[in-house]
Order: structure tokens, then C-alpha cells, then sequence
């Protein structure tokens, strides 16, 4: 890698509270001339809590990532250190970033990160669910067969899996997640995590589907009738593999079809099942080329 130009360096900033960021994470964003942001507006309210002088603050989304890559790559030939950062957490753990790390990588410059507080992890932590492997799948896809394979693929997984919710879909996800995973399926939801009203619920998919079900009598509105808000972080067991650890032939199958049938490509439809069950990809991709073969009469 050239030594020679800037760095692009990534700053992980708090997820809620402003006490959880870093000394170094302050010294280092006192330091830049540019700063790349989801919102610049957040980045600049977060400078001035931080009682430090915003930099030039640059709107860098999912929308213009590529675009802005240029100009990063542009800033760092020049000599300049860039920051990037998200408006909360990690850049690029389900936010933008990661095609600008690839770009500035790909030209030679130097990446960097500083850790800081990601909802993921403190989420797992806080959970009591195993984490020595798991899944973060981010957002699940809004509908259709993407959803059902998305569903479906939770299901199936021999490790804990971690969702990302917005707070107005969080009942129906729910739902739909009880639906596919059966009510027994140990389950976790956290919200407004660090901040004061933080709160941790455990129990069952069933359990949750019935708690939000009551909830719901009243539209809009979470426990104690308080205002559904926030991004909310949902964290469900793995399958119970104890007496078989790998899913069955008919289950992978069963995947692959719902895969295919969103236009997945076989070959990603194979990478897709083999990541969710960790099953063997040659046994899975033997079982896609059997559903291309006609049945026997």
C-alpha cells in the first residue's frame, strides 16, 4: 500500500449517550478539515456537544456514496486526512461506507478506525443470548419473496440472529418472525439503548407477538402508553439443533425455492442458504441442480 497522501479513517460515535465516545475519538475528530456524514446537521449537533468547531461537513449517503468516493479520493492524493462517520454507531454496520472503504482502498490510501459504541454488539451483550456466533441481517426486506426467504432464512439458522426494526413495523416483524420461527423461539428486543430510558425485554416470539397485540388497542403507542420511537434492535435465538444439528435436506430445499422464486440467481441463492444454516455448500448447490430436474414418473 502507498504511504504517500491522506487517510480515510472511520469514527465509531455514540449510539445515544454522548459519555460512551472515546477520548481519542474526540482528539482525532478535532482534528480533521473534512468530515464525510450521513447528516450534517447530527455530525455538526454532535461537534458542538462535544464543544469542538465543526470541520467542513460533507453529506455522504447510500444515494451519492459513489459519488463522494471520488471526492474523497480526491482529498486524500491532496494530502488531507478525511473522517467518516455515521450519525450513530459504526459507519457501514447497516449504514453507508463500505463502497467508499473499497474505492479509497482500491486507490492505494490508507483506512483506518477508530472503535466506538455499536448497537449490535451492546445489544448481544445485554441479551444473555449466545454471541460467540451469530447473524446481523440489518433491516429484513420490506415484502414479497425477499421477505419470505428473509424470513425464512431466521428460521433456519443454527445461530442467534440480529434484526434492525423501525419502531412503527416492530409489532408486525414480530409477527411475522413468531410466524416463520414458531412461538417457543427465544427472543430479545432492546431499545433506546444507552440512553436513560433503555429497555430490555426477554422471553419468547409468542410472548412478544401477545405483549405487542395488547399494546396495540392502542394505536401508536409502546408500554406504558408511551410513543413507539427509535430504531429498535431484535435478537432471536438460534434453532434448536440439538438433535439435529443441520437442517434437513427438505428444509434447504424448502430455502432455495423461496430464494429462487425472488429471482435470485441459483449460484447466490446456494451462498445465501449455505450462510444462513451453515450447512455444506456442495451438499446445498447438489440439492439446487436436483430442482432443476423433472421428477421422475
Amino acid at each position: 500500500m502507498s504511504t504517500q497522501g491522506g487517510r480515510l479513517v472511520m469514527v465509531g460515535t455514540p449510539i445515544g449517550n454522548l459519555e460512551d465516545i472515546s477520548a481519542r475519538a474526540v482528539r482525532v475528530l478535532g482534528e480533521f478539515n473534512v468530515v464525510y456524514c450521513e447528516d450534517t446537521r447530527r455530525t455538526r449537533g454532535l461537534y458542538s456537544a462535544l464543544g469542538l468547531k465543526a470541520p467542513r461537513l460533507v453529506r455522504l449517503d447510500r444515494h451519492n456514496e459513489t459519488e463522494m468516493a471520488e471526492q474523497v479520493v480526491a482529498c486524500l492524493a491532496a494530502g488531507s486526512d478525511v473522517g467518516l462517520v455515521s450519525d450513530a454507531g459504526m459507519p457501514t454496520i447497516s449504514d453507508p461506507g463500505a463502497a467508499l472503504v473499497r474505492r479509497v482502498s482500491d486507490a492505494g490510501f490508507a483506512v483506518s478506525v477508530i472503535p466506538g459504541p455499536c448497537s449490535v454488539s451492546a445489544a448481544l451483550a445485554v441479551s444473555g443470548m449466545p454471541g460467540d456466533r451469530h447473524r446481523f441481517v440489518g433491516f429484513l426486506a420490506r415484502k414479497g419473496a425477499d421477505r419470505a426467504a428473509s424470513l425464512a432464512a431466521v428460521a433456519a439458522s443454527p445461530v442467534t440472529t440480529v434484526v434492525f426494526e423501525a419502531a412503527n413495523r416492530v409489532g408486525r416483524t414480530t409477527e411475522d418472525l413468531a410466524a416463520a420461527c414458531g412461538p417457543d423461539r427465544p427472543f430479545v428486543w432492546v431499545r433506546e439503548l444507552t440512553k436513560v430510558h433503555e429497555e430490555v425485554w426477554r422471553g419468547t416470539l409468542g410472548d412478544a407477538v401477545r405483549l405487542f397485540s395488547a399494546e396495540s388497542q392502542v394505536e401508536g403507542t409502546s408500554r406504558a402508553g408511551a410513543e413507539l420511537r427509535g430504531e429498535w434492535v431484535l435478537i432471536v435465538g438460534p434453532a434448536d439443533t440439538e438433535a439435529d444439528e443441520a437442517a434437513t435436506p427438505e428444509q434447504l430445499a424448502q430455502l432455495l425455492r423461496r430464494a429462487l422464486a425472488g429471482g435470485t440467481t441459483r449460484r447466490d441463492a446456494v451462498e445465501e442458504v449455505v450462510e444462513a444454516t451453515g450447512a455444506s455448500r456442495k451438499v446445498v448447490y447438489r440439492i439446487a441442480l436436483d430442482l432443476d430436474r423433472p421428477a421422475e414418473d
